[in-house]
Protein backbone atom coordinates (compact mmCIF):
# COMPACT_ATOMS: atom_id res chain seq x y z
CA UNK A 1 0.00 0.00 0.00
CA UNK A 2 1.22 3.42 -1.04
CA UNK A 3 -0.14 5.08 2.24
CA UNK A 4 1.87 8.43 1.62
CA UNK A 5 0.39 8.75 -2.13
CA UNK A 6 -2.31 11.28 -0.81
CA UNK A 7 0.17 13.40 0.78
CA UNK A 8 2.08 13.89 -2.13
CA UNK A 9 -0.90 14.29 -4.53
CA UNK A 10 -3.71 16.38 -3.01
CA UNK A 11 -3.10 18.92 -5.74
CA UNK A 12 -4.08 16.68 -8.02
CA UNK A 13 -6.68 15.27 -6.22
CA UNK A 14 -8.24 19.04 -5.70
CA UNK A 15 -7.75 19.75 -9.37
CA UNK A 16 -9.54 16.55 -10.18
CA UNK A 17 -12.27 17.55 -7.64
CA UNK A 18 -12.84 20.78 -9.18
CA UNK A 19 -13.06 19.64 -13.09
CA UNK A 20 -15.82 16.76 -11.56
CA UNK A 21 -18.16 20.02 -9.75
CA UNK A 22 -17.88 21.89 -12.80
CA UNK A 23 -18.91 19.26 -15.45
CA UNK A 24 -21.62 17.97 -13.12
CA UNK A 25 -23.18 21.73 -12.02
CA UNK A 26 -22.99 23.10 -16.00
CA UNK A 27 -24.31 19.86 -17.19
CA UNK A 28 -27.08 20.33 -14.45
CA UNK A 29 -28.14 24.17 -15.03
CA UNK A 30 -28.23 23.38 -18.94
CA UNK A 31 -30.23 20.28 -18.02
CA UNK A 32 -32.80 22.90 -15.78
CA UNK A 33 -32.74 25.42 -18.24
CA UNK A 34 -33.50 23.23 -21.35
CA UNK A 35 -36.37 20.64 -18.79
CA UNK A 36 -38.54 24.16 -17.77
CA UNK A 37 -39.31 25.33 -20.93
CA UNK A 38 -40.11 21.74 -22.35
CA UNK A 39 -41.82 20.53 -19.19
CA UNK A 40 -44.11 23.42 -19.14
CA UNK A 41 -44.89 22.43 -22.70
CA UNK A 42 -46.01 19.24 -21.64
CA UNK A 43 -47.90 20.61 -18.43
CA UNK A 44 -49.98 22.70 -20.75
CA UNK A 45 -50.51 20.56 -23.92
CA UNK A 46 -50.86 17.41 -22.60
CA UNK A 47 -51.20 15.57 -25.58
CA UNK A 48 -47.06 16.68 -25.70
CA UNK A 49 -46.47 15.10 -22.91
CA UNK A 50 -46.15 11.39 -24.00
CA UNK A 51 -44.37 11.83 -26.98
CA UNK A 52 -41.37 14.53 -25.05
CA UNK A 53 -41.41 12.03 -21.94
CA UNK A 54 -41.00 9.20 -24.51
CA UNK A 55 -38.46 10.36 -26.44
CA UNK A 56 -35.91 11.83 -23.25
CA UNK A 57 -36.68 7.94 -21.63
CA UNK A 58 -34.94 6.88 -24.71
CA UNK A 59 -32.02 8.92 -25.12
CA UNK A 60 -31.76 7.92 -21.26
CA UNK A 61 -31.16 4.50 -22.28
CA UNK A 62 -28.29 4.84 -24.23
CA UNK A 63 -25.20 3.54 -22.82
CA UNK A 64 -22.94 6.47 -21.20
CA UNK A 65 -19.64 6.11 -22.65
CA UNK A 66 -21.57 4.90 -26.00
CA UNK A 67 -23.14 8.86 -26.22
CA UNK A 68 -19.81 10.69 -25.16
CA UNK A 69 -18.24 8.62 -28.14
CA UNK A 70 -20.78 9.49 -30.35
CA UNK A 71 -20.60 13.38 -29.40
CA UNK A 72 -16.64 13.40 -29.61
CA UNK A 73 -17.63 13.22 -33.92
CA UNK A 74 -19.85 15.91 -33.13
CA UNK A 75 -18.03 18.47 -30.82
CA UNK A 76 -14.30 16.96 -30.35
CA UNK A 77 -12.86 15.40 -27.29
CA UNK A 78 -12.69 17.85 -24.35
CA UNK A 79 -15.25 17.83 -21.18
CA UNK A 80 -18.26 19.13 -23.84
CA UNK A 81 -19.50 15.73 -24.84
CA UNK A 82 -19.52 14.55 -21.33
CA UNK A 83 -21.35 17.92 -20.31
CA UNK A 84 -23.76 17.55 -23.26
CA UNK A 85 -24.00 13.93 -22.44
CA UNK A 86 -25.49 14.72 -19.06
CA UNK A 87 -27.50 17.71 -19.89
CA UNK A 88 -29.12 14.78 -22.12
CA UNK A 89 -29.92 12.19 -19.60
CA UNK A 90 -30.82 14.81 -16.90
CA UNK A 91 -33.95 15.71 -19.15
CA UNK A 92 -35.54 12.53 -18.04
CA UNK A 93 -35.57 13.10 -14.70
CA UNK A 94 -36.01 16.85 -14.48
CA UNK A 95 -39.49 17.39 -17.23
CA UNK A 96 -41.04 14.44 -15.70
CA UNK A 97 -40.45 15.52 -12.36
CA UNK A 98 -41.44 19.36 -12.74
CA UNK A 99 -44.86 17.88 -15.03
CA UNK A 100 -46.08 15.53 -11.84
CA UNK A 101 -45.33 18.30 -9.59
CA UNK A 102 -47.35 20.66 -11.08
CA UNK A 103 -50.30 18.23 -11.75
CA UNK A 104 -49.97 17.67 -8.00
CA UNK A 105 -51.32 21.01 -7.56
CA UNK A 106 -54.87 20.96 -6.47
CA UNK A 107 -57.75 22.16 -8.77
CA UNK A 108 -59.13 23.86 -5.98
CA UNK A 109 -55.87 26.32 -4.95
CA UNK A 110 -55.67 27.09 -8.98
CA UNK A 111 -59.51 27.95 -9.03
CA UNK A 112 -58.94 30.07 -5.90
CA UNK A 113 -56.01 32.31 -7.46
CA UNK A 114 -58.03 33.11 -10.76
CA UNK A 115 -60.96 33.74 -9.05
CA UNK A 116 -58.48 36.16 -7.10
CA UNK A 117 -57.38 37.90 -10.70
CA UNK A 118 -54.49 35.46 -11.20
CA UNK A 119 -53.28 35.56 -14.93
CA UNK A 120 -51.93 32.56 -15.82
CA UNK A 121 -48.19 33.26 -15.95
CA UNK A 122 -48.47 34.79 -12.38
CA UNK A 123 -50.50 31.60 -11.03
CA UNK A 124 -47.99 29.58 -12.50
CA UNK A 125 -44.94 31.25 -10.78
CA UNK A 126 -46.66 32.59 -7.78
CA UNK A 127 -49.05 29.49 -6.85
CA UNK A 128 -48.23 26.08 -8.91
CA UNK A 129 -44.44 25.84 -9.19
CA UNK A 130 -43.95 26.89 -4.94
CA UNK A 131 -46.30 24.37 -4.21
CA UNK A 132 -44.64 21.74 -7.17
CA UNK A 133 -41.38 22.98 -5.27
CA UNK A 134 -40.98 19.86 -3.32
CA UNK A 135 -41.18 17.57 -6.79
CA UNK A 136 -38.65 19.60 -8.67
CA UNK A 137 -36.18 19.65 -5.68
CA UNK A 138 -36.70 15.79 -5.86
CA UNK A 139 -35.58 15.76 -9.55
CA UNK A 140 -32.91 18.09 -8.59
CA UNK A 141 -31.16 15.73 -6.00
CA UNK A 142 -31.51 12.85 -8.14
CA UNK A 143 -30.17 14.43 -11.39
CA UNK A 144 -27.27 15.89 -9.53
CA UNK A 145 -26.42 12.43 -8.48
CA UNK A 146 -26.12 11.02 -11.36
CA UNK A 147 -24.39 13.31 -13.08
CA UNK A 148 -21.58 13.15 -10.27
CA UNK A 149 -21.60 9.27 -10.90
CA UNK A 150 -21.49 9.83 -14.59
CA UNK A 151 -18.90 12.03 -14.92
CA UNK A 152 -16.31 9.40 -13.83
CA UNK A 153 -17.92 7.72 -17.28
CA UNK A 154 -16.22 10.09 -18.69
CA UNK A 155 -13.05 9.79 -18.21
CA UNK A 156 -12.06 7.05 -20.19
CA UNK A 157 -12.49 9.79 -22.72
CA UNK A 158 -10.22 11.73 -21.82
CA UNK A 159 -12.87 14.36 -20.26
CA UNK A 160 -11.22 14.93 -16.81
CA UNK A 161 -12.47 14.39 -12.97
CA UNK A 162 -12.15 12.14 -10.19
CA UNK A 163 -12.66 9.16 -12.81
CA UNK A 164 -8.82 10.01 -13.79
CA UNK A 165 -8.24 8.34 -10.51
CA UNK A 166 -9.60 5.53 -10.74
CA UNK A 167 -7.88 4.46 -14.10
CA UNK A 168 -4.84 6.11 -13.45
CA UNK A 169 -5.18 4.11 -9.71
CA UNK A 170 -5.99 0.35 -11.77
CA UNK A 171 -3.37 1.39 -14.53
CA UNK A 172 -0.34 1.21 -12.09
CA UNK A 173 -2.22 -0.81 -9.35
CA UNK A 174 -2.45 1.82 -6.74
CA UNK A 175 -5.21 0.71 -4.78
CA UNK A 176 -5.03 4.41 -2.42
CA UNK A 177 -5.29 6.26 -5.77
CA UNK A 178 -8.26 3.78 -6.24
CA UNK A 179 -10.60 4.60 -3.03
CA UNK A 180 -9.81 8.11 -3.04
CA UNK A 181 -11.35 8.84 -6.24
CA UNK A 182 -14.02 6.50 -4.60
CA UNK A 183 -14.56 8.10 -1.27
CA UNK A 184 -14.35 12.35 -2.90
CA UNK A 185 -16.94 10.87 -5.12
CA UNK A 186 -19.31 9.87 -2.61
CA UNK A 187 -18.53 12.64 -0.52
CA UNK A 188 -19.26 15.02 -3.14
CA UNK A 189 -22.75 13.52 -4.49
CA UNK A 190 -23.77 13.41 -0.58
CA UNK A 191 -22.31 17.39 0.12
CA UNK A 192 -24.50 18.35 -3.21
CA UNK A 193 -27.53 16.31 -2.18
CA UNK A 194 -27.56 18.45 1.37
CA UNK A 195 -27.26 21.72 -0.28
CA UNK A 196 -30.07 21.22 -2.62
CA UNK A 197 -32.19 19.75 0.29
CA UNK A 198 -31.03 22.79 2.07
CA UNK A 199 -31.94 25.03 -0.67
CA UNK A 200 -35.29 23.51 -1.34
CA UNK A 201 -36.41 23.64 2.72
CA UNK A 202 -35.33 27.07 2.96
CA UNK A 203 -37.56 27.92 -0.06
CA UNK A 204 -40.68 25.85 1.53
CA UNK A 205 -40.64 26.88 4.64
CA UNK A 206 -44.12 25.49 4.78
CA UNK A 207 -43.09 22.32 4.37
CA UNK A 208 -41.82 22.47 7.96
CA UNK A 209 -45.23 23.85 9.52
CA UNK A 210 -46.18 21.92 12.60
CA UNK A 211 -47.53 18.75 12.58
Amino acid sequence: MNWGWLDRNLDTVLEDLSEHIQIALVSLLLGCLIAFPIGLIAYRWRAAYGPLLAITQVLYTVPSLALFVLLINAVGIGQTPVIIGLTIYSLVILVRNLVEGLRAVPPDVIDAATAMGFRQTRRLFAVELPIALPAVVAGLRLACVSNISLVSVGALIGTGGLGQLFIHGFQIDNPIEIWTGIVVTIALALALDLLIVGGGRLLTPWTRAVR
